[in-house]
């Protein structure tokens, strides 16, 4: 641990970062922040380790940005790795609730792109796709305590790093390594909604040649909105080890268990007016937890059984979401000689989980008549049925790459493969009574809707060179990178695979059975190109521009359409495909310093996903992929810190603007009718996104901070329907973060941090699940949120 004094000269500089970070801010502990990754990071921080040079992206030929260490503990313990993002420029991010937590409640948006559109790499590992269903979001990979820096490459990220998702922005999570003195860190967090949260890490400390640590995460809350729980464990290990020279290798595994009950999504006039059965209203509309079967208004459908009422569907007893995942991943880091190494990194990933949705008698009734009539042996619905969703799968690979200086050039070559397995299940069941509130009994099947399996199997391979001209004033990036995914689907699609509308009207016959289908994409040259140039010691120009291909986004859904018509799949979607160029300008003066970049960026094939109501439920979102064509989007995104020197250091001022125009450049032409979408803003995009606040520090133990963020106007519809947009909406957060290294007996490095999030309790909706047209779903912004975290290390 550094001295008091130490600590206090470079948190001076740091200083200068936190307002910017928001609520991101404020060092909850002192550890060396040292990423996994050899390369240098771009940051923008809180207190205690930030420098300008990298603060503004100093060297780099693209506009990256960075979450550091410092700033990841000053957020509210327990954040997902997602939320971390929405305080950096370029990111629109919505969650559901104070941490983001929810994993069907996140949404992101970067320039023309989405969540699905932007890869995640853990430690040198691709996550893959982001889908909650069957996908690996990187939240259940990372804690905040466990990293040392988020690097964020908001439009066109490099072409070594491994991803099938990305059409340019990349975003990578690196841990820090195992400290070299054995110890144990220990935190406790307290918050509304009855959270409680624990995190314990063990280090080894060096031995031999080896360093570990392994840590423990168990976090319990109530949810925000309506009845139900969250409950995660999350345990992490890491094993570091020195081979001599410049080679090391390292070890890590995550084990992540998650278990919490759905909130429903709500319509614009629910969130406006009225109650819903349990008597809430507005953005505290949620699921109830008794079944009320004597209160009017729930009395059996005539002729149906007890628990026949569809508002028996809205109890959170049948939304639940299971997850239990484990990553495995070895790095191996050969120095052959100087300026030359080697580097490998293999993975294994084991999914598994479960959802549970309700669905209403009457929605059961209708598929068990059919189904039966078909041939299909099932038992008729008691009430309220158990829908079950089960998913599974792992995912396997390889990354591979060799580094070489010679001269003016720097040299990278690089190969990775993958293997991605995912099984899914769909089916109703009933109660051992009918009541939402009993046991499922799996034993009495009502109806089946899906059972697949899905493969995609991934190579990439790419060349970089970095040419360094003019005594390094002048550098050139060039680089190229090839994919190949080849994807499977097999089993039972939809209805139409099991049982499927008869020549005669109301009849039903036997359905067309399992199908096998195959697509692949592949592009042998993806260029990415760049240039820095140095005008001086302290400003730089930096433009680039690259190319990308990606799978298109929700497949899995895609190719789960069953027709009546024929056996034969949908028509296969063509590989989304982008172009990105940005180009800015950065420098660092004696009292600010800031980046601005300017972009345009366009791409087509894009599959766009689109929300409705599952039918037989109320609340219950089901996500449909569908190609919309072409998108383009044009903007700026500045980025400054701004320290008064007539302030002593006492304050420091931090801003970060963007400015986004994203729009649809063709109609969206159906069979039914054509939707008016060329020219229209995509959904869920904002125009401008401002963040910024100001830090202070009165004395070395004592920091606190206050920062707002302004979201404009977004739509919730692809054709911008009258009424469809969603008004700009102000949230300001604080913190106060006291202790600077305090020891109590044993116990050293004390703090303690108090978190407030949603300050002025700002009520509005935020997260947007779109449609093409009329009006869209939405997740409301949660309520002021308070945090208390207490922590040291022995």
């Amino acid at each position: 641990m550094p001295s008091i004094s130490s600590v206090r000269r470079v948190s001076r500089a740091a200083l200068l970062l936190a307002c910017c970070a928001g609520a991101l801010s404020t060092a909850a502990w002192a550890q060396e922040a040292a990423p996994t990754d050899e390369n240098d990071s771009i940051t923008v921080t809180g207190r205690r380790i930030s420098q300008s040079s990298e603060a503004i992206g100093e060297d780099k030929i693209n506009n990256v940005v960075a979450v550091t260490r410092e700033a990841l503990l000053s957020a509210p313990s327990g954040i997902s790795g997602l939320k971390m993002l929405e305080q950096l420029p370029g990111f629109n991010v919505q969650t559901d609730g104070a941490l983001g937590l929810y994993e069907f409640g996140n949404s992101v948006q970067t320039r023309a792109f989405n969540l699905d559109q932007i890869g995640f790499v853990v430690d040198g590992i691709p996550t893959g796709r982001s889908d909650a269903f069957g996908g690996s979001p990187v939240f259940r990979y990372v804690d905040n305590e466990n990293l040392g820096v988020v690097e964020a490459a908001v439009g066109a990220g490099d072409v070594g790093l491994p991803s099938y998702s990305t059409l340019g922005p990349v975003v990578q999570y690196n841990s820090i390594k195992p400290q070299e003195e054995m110890g144990l860190f220990v935190s406790q967090s307290f918050g509304d909604f009855n959270m409680k949260r624990t995190f314990i890490r063990a280090s080894t400390g060096q031995v031999g040649p080896f360093r570990a640590y392994v840590s423990r995460t168990k976090l319990d809350t109530d949810l925000w909105r309506g009845d139900g729980t969250v409950d995660r464990e999350h345990w992490e290990g890491m094993l570091h080890a020195d081979l001599g020279g410049d080679s090391w290798a390292r070890f890590k595994f995550v084990s992540n268990k998650f278990n919490d009950f759905d909130s429903p999504s709500l319509s614009r006039s629910q969130y406006l007016t009225g109650t819903d059965v349990g008597g809430k209203s507005g953005r505290d509309r949620g699921y109830i937890s008794v079944v009320p079967n004597t209160t009017p208004g729930f009395a059996p459908v005539p002729g149906g059984p007890a628990y026949s009422n569809a508002n028996y569907a809205y109890t959170n007893t049948l939304a639940i979401n299971v997850r239990d995942d484990k990553l495995y991943g070895g790095t191996v880091h050969a120095g052959i000689a100087d300026g030359v190494w080697a580097e490998a990194t293999a993975y294994y990933e084991d999914k598994g989980g479960y959802g549970v949705s309700p669905d209403t008698y009457a929605n059961s009734l209708l598929q068990y008549q059919r189904q039966s009539a078909a041939g299909i042996a099932l038992f008729a619905p008691k009430g309220t049925q158990y829908g079950l969703s089960t998913v599974g799968g792992d995912r396997y690979g390889l990354t591979s790459k060799l580094h070489w200086e010679i001269g003016a050039h720097t040299l990278e070559v690089g190969l990775w493969g993958e293997v991605d397995t995912y099984n899914r299940t769909q089916a109703r069941y009933n109660t051992t009574d009918g009541s939402p509130a009993s046991a499922p009994n799996l034993d009495e099947l009502v109806y089946v809707r899906r059972d697949y399996q899905s493969q995609r199997n991934t190579t990439q391979a790419f060349l970089k060179d970095r040419v360094a001209l003019l005594d390094d004033r002048l550098i050139f990036d060039l680089g190229v990178k090839a994919l190949n995914i080849d994807y499977r689907y097999g089993g039972y699609r939809d209805f139409n695979d099991y049982y499927r509308a008869g020549a005669t009207a109301g009849s039903w016959v036997s359905g067309w059975g399992p199908q096998q289908l195959r697509t692949s994409y592949s592009d042998g040259f993806l260029p990415m190109a760049g240039v820095l140039y140095k005008f001086d010691n302290q400003s730089q120009f930096f433009a680039s521009y690259a190319e990308n291909m990606a799978l298109p986004k929700g497949l899995d859904d895609v190719f789960s359409v069953s027709l009546n018509s024929s056996p034969a799949g949908v028509p296969t979607p063509a590989p989304e495909r982008s172009q990105n160029f940005e180009a800015g300008v950065r420098t660092n003066q004696g009292e600010f310093y800031a980046s601005y970049a300017v972009y345009y960026t366009k791409f087509k094939n894009r599959i766009q996903s689109i929300g409705s109501i599952l039918p037989g439920t109320t609340n219950v979102i089901e996500t449909f992929y569908q190609n919309v064509g072409r998108v383009s989007a044009y903007g700026a995104e500045f980025s400054g810190t701004y320290k008064p020197r007539f302030l002593n250091g006492l304050a420091y001022f931090n801003l970060n603007a963007t400015y986004n125009i994203a729009k649809f450049k063709d109609d969206i032409v159906t069979a039914a009718t054509t939707y008016r979408t060329d020219g229209k803003y995509i959904p869920d995009s904002a125009k401008w996104i401002v963040n910024g606040g100001v830090t202070i520090e009165p004395a070395s133990w004592l920091v606190g901070n206050i920062s707002g963020k302004y979201t404009s106007r977004r739509w919730s519809t692809f054709d911008n329907s009258a009424g469809s947009s969603v008004k700009g909406f102000t949230v300001f957060s604080a913190y106060v973060d006291i202790g600077d290294g305090i020891t109590l007996g044993p116990v050293k490095g004390v703090k303690a941090r108090f978190n407030l999030d949603n300050i002025f309790d700002k009520d509005t909706l935020s997260y947007i699940s779109p449609a093409v047209t009329g009006d869209g779903n939405f997740r409301p912004l949660s309520p002021r949120t308070f945090q208390f975290t207490i922590s040291g290390e022995i």
